[in-house]
């Protein structure tokens, strides 16, 4: 949501602007009855909720949705959401980006004062940057992409947990073979479970950024992504070349220049991520 409304932000006065005087050019529809209110839904694709309250800003009309009317909130005091609007001229008032009661959405509200009455129009936050081409939507196109990223993210979770169980189930075999226990019991499962934590971080990231909520504007978070996931298979691998090192050295020394090989290969990994996180992570925006 913050992302959104970060566009919004940057986009305030041409929205604001729009949202206005398309109310305003319609006057026609500003009329105290349900039929007149829902002349607006046509007009302003992404309204999603109308209603009226009286000059002591006591709701008189039903919340009037596009294919829905819901008299529920009739003679509820909406006093609270006028502290949170901001006057642009004598008659039209606009509220902060935030989360409406009535959809559970991110949305706007314009209060509009007609005569003896106000009108409140709720804005669908995604729907309306999406209606000035600031974000790229599509019903089908996001649902086949959703899902996609959701089996993928689901999948990946899973193979997460068979790595950190892999880790247990392999130590507690160790355990009952003790005459085989050694260094590499404890290393093996060490390296399963940073493995099994960079996968579910990913997932974790892949399903909060695809799924439950999609990014648009804050590109550094891909780099940060790709930094967390990267420390977790330095890690994973520099345990590796530790239980390498160790293994050489008991059973045969001659064989020390590969683990070097290992270790040089770490220190380049570390190397290009120290540069990767300097020069694009915590790159200065001019």
């Amino acid at each position: 949501m913050q992302e959104f409304i970060n566009l919004y932000q940057d986009h305030r006065v041409e929205i604001e602007k729009f949202l206005i005087e398309t109310i305003r050019n319609n006057g026609q529809c500003l009329q105290p009855h349900v039929v007149g209110m829902k002349g607006f839904f046509s007009i302003l694709p992404s309204l999603e909720l109308v209603y009226i309250t009286d000059k002591s800003f006591v709701q008189i009309s039903p919340n009037v949705f596009k294919n829905k009317t819901n008299k529920s909130a009739v003679g509820k005091n909406r006093d609270y959401l006028v502290s949170k609007v901001k006057s642009r001229d004598e008659l039209v008032s606009i509220s902060e980006p935030y989360i409406s009661s009535a959809t559970g959405e991110s949305c706007v509200t314009v209060m509009i004062a007609d005569g003896d009455y106000y009108y409140f129009f709720d804005f669908n936050l995604p729907t309306l940057l999406t209606r000035f081409g600031l974000v790229e939507r599509h019903q089908l196109f996001n649902l086949v992409t959703k899902s996609f990223y959701l089996v993928i993210g689901l999948s990946l979770m899973f193979f997460s947990i068979m790595s950190i169980g892999y880790a247990f189930y392999d130590y507690v075999i160790q355990l009952n073979h003790l005459e085989q226990y050694s260094l590499e019991s404890i290393f093996k499962p060490i390296i399963s479970l940073t493995m099994g934590l960079a996968i579910f971080d990913l997932a974790k990231t892949l399903l909060e950024r695809e799924v439950f909520f999609k990014a648009y504007s804050d590109k550094k978070d891909d780099a940060r992504l790709l930094a967390k996931f990267l420390t977790a298979i330095i890690i994973a691998l520099s345990i590796e070349a530790l239980m390498v090192v160790f293994k050489v050295a008991l059973n045969d020394p001659a064989q020390m220049l590969y683990a070097l090989y290992l270790i040089v290969g770490i220190a380049l990994i570390i190397l290009s991520l120290a540069f990767y996180n300097k020069f694009v992570i915590k790159k200065p925006e001019n």
